[in-house]
């Protein structure tokens, strides 16, 4: 049986090893604590963050935690993901990470886990102005966006993003959702998205349900 604790302290300190062996033993098991595991891995996450806001860590750091996060769900997400993913994309979507805001981690996580839930994603990348989002969503004809970002500034960014697709007369049919650390229930309803998520997995959930109501 897994320590999540310990778990958690291994990715926390940037134990590659023990933290791929571990969750290797979570997948033998079948997966069934896969969710658990995926809360251990972002408490690590946590720690990583802390370490590098005290000085303990470096940018570098951040780097490998992020691809070790990456890896970590590709380990276990097979059994993250419900429903039909083998049968074919359940819907288009963009995500991107907004503008002014230069980061990626957490959207490529968020990325691979709703590829392997079964969305075909346009990834638009980082820095991605609200004009080009809504001219990606009309020329593809997508009704489903999430937008990424880690800084503050960027809610002011997403808001402007919501805010585009109001003035080109798009905003009714489609659904927006954002997601980042500095993203709660008031960044919400300030920016006028549809959805919040704190993880990947209810963002693959919030947008399931958006897919199966089309």
């Amino acid at each position: 049986m897994v320590n999540f604790e310990e778990l958690a302290q291994a990715m926390g300190e940037l134990d590659e090893d023990t933290v791929k062996e571990m969750l290797e033993e979570v997948m033998a098991d079948g997966g069934s604590q896969a969710a658990q595991a995926m809360e251990a891995c972002q408490k690590g996450m946590d720690i990583v963050g802390s370490q590098f806001e005290s000085g303990e860590y470096f940018v570098g750091d951040l780097i490998f935690a992020g691809e070790l996060m990456t890896d970590a769900v590709g380990i276990l997400k097979d059994a993250l993901v419900s429903g039909d993913g083998g049968s074919g994309p359940k819907a288009k979507m963009i995500l991107c990470t907004v503008k002014d805001d230069l980061h990626d981690i957490g959207k490529n996580i968020v990325r691979s886990m709703l590829e392997a839930g079964g969305f075909e994603v346009m990834d638009l990348g980082i820095d991605v102005p609200p004009e080009k989002i809504v001219s990606a969503a009309r020329e593809n004809n997508i009704s489903i966006v999430g937008l990424s970002g880690v800084l503050t500034l960027a809610i002011d960014s997403m808001k402007s993003t919501v805010e585009a697709f109001e003035a080109a007369g798009m905003r009714e049919n489609t659904k927006i959702i954002i997601g980042g650390a500095p993203i709660n229930e008031s960044a919400c309803a300030h920016v006028g998205a549809d959805a919040w998520a704190i993880n990947p997995q209810d963002t693959v959930r919030i947008c399931s349900d958006w897919a199966a109501a089309v």
